[in-house]
């Protein structure tokens, strides 16, 4: 009974697992560069997408010490346009730009 319900269980999570695509992407660059108050990062795949950022800490040594973050990312979604997102993070919050997100309105 107990190898029922395992192979059941199985069987469920194979039909569960998202479609493998004909062909695995595979990284076609990959650069990085880690110190102890910055961080860079490049990566870009066989399937289009792609992801960079740059941080750094701010106001180093003082209270209001904190890491700030400017980046994109980009990919090709499933009705084949390439979406593009820029970003940065600070002390500001999480701002995020493309041409497919909603802007709020100007009070």
């Amino acid at each position: 009974m107990k190898f029922v319900i395992v192979f059941v269980a199985l069987f469920g999570l194979a039909l569960a697992a998202p479609p493998q695509s004909s062909v695995d992407a595979v990284i076609t660059r990959s650069e990085s560069v880690v110190e102890p108050l910055s961080y860079n990062y490049a990566v870009e795949t066989s399937d289009g997408k792609s992801a960079s950022e740059d941080g750094h800490i701010e106001n180093q040594g003082s209270e209001d010490e904190a890491i700030a973050v400017k980046g994109q990312f980009s990919y090709v979604g499933d009705d084949g346009v390439t979406y593009s997102v820029s970003y940065i993070a600070d002390k500001n919050g999480f701002q995020p730009q493309g041409a497919h997100l909603p802007v709020a309105p100007v009070a």
